[in-house]
């Protein structure tokens, strides 16, 4: 018997850690090939690690709520010798985890040299300081590695990346890494002292000691991929946001008399979800993308519709797949399914991911209007504010009725105006309309 090391996998999704949420198994327990042994959570969702090995469980290695890195261990499993015979017949395969690859011949993987030993070769007379490597040679050995994340940190930090010492696998350069070397850069230009009552230290951007009134809040998971995706968004695409404001009194009358006639529930935000799909069909640059290596725009020929959802986790963004093709009935149920799969932490990362449009209902907080921040990789997001009975112009005359603003958020290099204004004004008129024979079923 010997005791083998299961590292943090990469789960795929260009992540360099994730959050340890639970153990299923404990020091001790036996262990079959693929069983599930702990839940973690990635930027994206809550991610389900199955045991490469059938064995004993030797040590935790890491506490539930640690933030492990990438290629870290986190638990030792005690397993067969690999001179034992292996068990033969279909149950006998290898566990496959995402990042780690099948295994090759002579149970090693190619591996690629790494940056720095590139740039000690280049320069074996100047090693690296930790946090910034040496000034590259006349020509760079390979472009720096890293993720997108990372290089975006970068551009907006003014960091150049071929400046700096990578410290993860394989010389991977990591978001400490752009950090150290922005601060070390803030450090040698002299930044300007604070006031004393700024909160903020004699270094640009270093927080103070804590104080006891204070208390500091961990970003991780969720929360912190939300941050940067909105960061990211807000800076990137020049957002442009229009208001309309419209009576929803028959739109909530059909959602009524559709729910008491039929076996599936139909509420309003199912009702809007389908005038915005019939809209997209119509409207196809507000289903679209903005390519930036390319500079072109990208049309989807599907609607992946997101609907935003406020979990104990954090906002989180899963999408309806081919909902341009459900009718009511079918967008009411999965409608159900996606909120009910995201307030349980169950979303998987395909169903966070690849959405074309998006719609945030912040009525449900009491809200009546606000200007929605796009997800990244759309070109539209819808905000619902809340319905309230109004005083409101109804056949000629003045009537109670509910009413409701509705505002759009749309990436103005890929929609203008006219386009957006118009898309906005047609769904308000669908809304209002609510033909059933118009919203109901394809």
């Amino acid at each position: 018997m010997s005791v083998r090391e299961f590292a943090m996998p990469d789960l795929g999704e260009g992540l360099t850690e994730s959050e340890l949420v639970s153990w299923e198994v404990a020091e001790g327990d036996t262990v079959e090939l693929n069983q599930v042994i702990a839940e973690v959570e990635t930027a994206k969702a809550l991610v389900q690690l199955p045991s490469p090995w059938a064995g004993t469980v030797s040590r935790l290695l890491v506490e539930p709520g640690a933030v492990v890195r990438v290629g870290s261990p986190i638990v030792a499993i005690e397993v067969a010798d690999a001179a034992e015979p292996a068990p033969s017949g279909p149950p006998a395969r290898n566990a496959v985890l995402v990042g780690y690859g099948p295994p090759v011949e002579g149970g090693a993987r190619p591996q690629r040299r790494s940056r720095a030993a590139l740039l000690e070769r280049a320069q074996p007379d100047r090693p690296p300081v930790p946090g910034r490597a040496p000034e590259p040679p006349a020509r760079q050995a390979e472009r720096p590695m890293s993720t997108p994340p990372v290089r975006k940190l970068a551009a907006d930090r003014g960091v150049r990346l071929e400046l700096v010492h990578g410290s993860g696998e394989h010389g991977t350069i990591t978001r400490d890494d752009v950090l150290r070397s922005a601060a070390e850069a803030a450090t040698s230009a002299g930044p300007p002292r604070a006031p004393d009552n700024t909160g903020v230290s004699a270094e640009a951007g270093a927080p103070d000691e804590a104080r006891p009134d204070e208390t500091r809040v961990p970003v991780t998971g969720v929360r912190r991929r939300t941050a940067e995706a909105m960061v990211a968004s807000a800076f990137t695409a020049p957002h442009v946001t229009v208001f309309h404001t419209i009576d929803v009194t028959p739109a909530r009358d059909l959602a009524t008399r559709l729910t008491a006639a039929g076996e599936t529930k139909i509420g309003l935000l199912a009702i809007v979800s389908r005038a915005v799909c019939l809209g997209l069909a119509v409207h196809p640059e507000l289903n679209s993308r903005w390519e930036d290596a390319t500079q072109e725009i990208v049309q989807y020929g599907y609607v992946n519709l997101g609907i935003a959802a406020a979990t104990d986790r954090g906002l989180v963004v899963p999408n309806i797949k081919g909902a341009g093709t459900l009718g009511l009935t079918g967008i009411a149920a999965a409608l159900a399914e996606l909120t009910a799969e995201a307030r349980a932490g169950k979303a998987t990362p395909e169903r966070l991911s690849g959405g074309t449009f998006s719609i945030t209902n912040i009525g449900v907080f009491g809200v009546e209007t606000g200007t929605p921040i796009l997800n990244p990789g759309e070109a539209g997001i819808l905000a619902l504010g809340a319905a309230r009975r109004r005083p409101w112009e109804f056949e000629g005359g003045i009537a109670l009725r509910e009413v409701m603003t509705l505002s759009l958020s749309f990436d103005h290099r890929v929609v203008d105006g006219a386009q957006g204004s118009r898309f906005l004004a047609e769904l308000g008129a669908m809304l209002e309309r609510a033909d059933p024979d118009e919203l109901g079923e394809p």
